[in-house]
């Protein structure tokens, strides 16, 4: 018997990498805090109902996710979370989170100089996500 890898309506079947997978999409950093504090609660809130989460950084979102940013540039405040409690948080439930490879080189941003668990991964890895997935957001 041939199996096939498409169903019967001629679409990609998913496979258990992409079959329950949300993308969240982060352009912005420091220039709009709260929006990127969201960002990552959103991503927090997918992966702890079970999606494989993947937050993408494009744009400003990329230079929050350097070592040192955050603690330089943030100022929290009384009973908000700060973005450092939002990104140790989205990690922990295993957010996966990647920065845009062309916005890194823009921004003279290495992979080394990103928090640890952070990946680089170029714009065409976006697309593929985007188009896997169950459900997206952009902030």
């Amino acid at each position: 018997m041939i199996q096939h890898d498409k169903d019967p309506a001629g679409t990609q079947s998913p496979d258990k990498e992409t079959e329950n997978l949300y993308v969240v999409l982060c352009a912005s950093g420091f220039d709009n805090i709260a929006r990127t504090r969201s960002a990552f609660m959103f991503a927090s809130l997918a992966a702890a109902a079970d999606y494989r989460t993947v937050l993408y950084c494009i744009q400003d979102a990329v230079e929050v996710m350097a070592k040192g940013a955050i603690e330089e540039k943030e100022t929290p405040k009384p009973g908000v979370p700060s973005l450092a409690q939002r990104v140790e948080e989205a990690l922990e439930l295993g957010v996966e989170i990647q920065c845009c490879t062309q916005t890194m080189a823009n921004k003279k941003i290495t992979e080394e100089d990103l928090l640890p668990g952070v990946r680089a991964a170029g714009a065409m890895s976006l697309i593929e996500l985007t188009v896997q997935a169950k459900g997206s957001i952009c902030l």
